[in-house]
């Protein structure tokens, strides 16, 4: 493949693969709501009292693990044990506020969440939470884009009658043994009549170090895979964010004969077909 290959290559990166159910995964959302709304359906309590402190502590003597839900009202998640810095001037776990019902006090007040429920800014937790977790979904966009793009191979595929098993590890190749402690799991696996296709796919809407480090591990992989004559490594990526890692993209493009983008897809389609996938 020449250089000019390349270029037209480059020149093809799609701006976008969102398909409309990537912007928001609803199906997560609610079922993380779900997990909580008990809990904050009976902090609903605390929304329009003049005397919070009292009624944390009303609550508190009903039900202490309530106030467990506290961190996802502003919008932080109980697994990444978010931490904060007191008054002490420690630095402590945001959950060790919920401990009493001074402490959770304390964090009401700090966080803002007091003014929230004094001046009834929300009417029902449990839709403000739905709100709060639609934002927190955006920070899986970047993943969803990966698996849109095994999405939107798949389609080409189906559209053209080609069979394929999806998430295929390595192991399965027993004497593949080159790839040694290498296990790989290929996004799909196409049989042909002459060769088996290894495909990996991913799209990138933004740069970054990874970029050269995917470009470099693929490098790798292909002369391994391609080292068995009925064995071939397939790469279909695309995105913008591989202007940003051009000169690695490039290397990888010269060095492995089958790269193609959602463009020239179809190229690599009709091969298959011609050996009579």
């Amino acid at each position: 493949m020449n250089n000019k290959d390349f270029q037209k290559f480059i020149g093809q990166l799609a701006e976008t693969n969102a398909t409309l159910e990537y912007f928001v995964d609803f199906e997560k959302v609610r079922k993380n709501v779900a997990k909580i709304a008990l809990k904050l359906n009976q902090l609903n309590y605390l929304i329009g009292q003049e005397d919070v402190k009292r009624a944390v502590e009303e609550l508190f003597e009903e039900n202490p693990k309530v106030f467990e839900v506290l961190d996802i009202l502003i919008a932080v998640r109980k697994s990444k044990k978010a931490k904060t810095y007191n008054e002490q001037g420690e630095t402590v776990l945001l959950d060790s506020y919920f401990k009493s019902p001074e402490q959770i006090f304390e964090y009401i007040c700090g966080t803002g969440l007091l003014e929230v429920f004094q001046n009834k800014d929300v009417h029902n937790l449990v839709d403000y939470v739905f709100g709060v977790e639609v934002g927190l979904d955006v920070n899986a966009r970047k993943n969803r884009g990966g698996d849109n793009m095994a999405i939107a191979v798949a389609k080409v595929f189906d559209a053209a009658d080609i069979q394929y098993r999806k998430e295929v590890s390595s192991t399965v190749f027993s004497e593949m043994v080159s790839l040694g402690e290498d296990v790989k799991r290929f996004d799909f696996v196409v049989k042909g009549a002459r060769k088996t296709y290894l495909i990996e796919t991913n799209f990138y809407n933004s740069g970054g170090s990874k970029l050269n480090e995917v470009a470099r591990a693929y490098s790798d992989i292909a002369p391994k895979v391609n080292q068995y004559p009925q064995y071939e490594f397939v790469w279909i990526t695309d995105g913008q964010g591989w202007h940003s890692a051009k000169n690695k993209l490039a290397e990888a493009y010269h060095l492995i004969p089958h790269v193609y983008n959602l463009t020239t897809l179809s190229d690599f389609v009709a091969m298959l077909k011609a050996e009579g996938v």
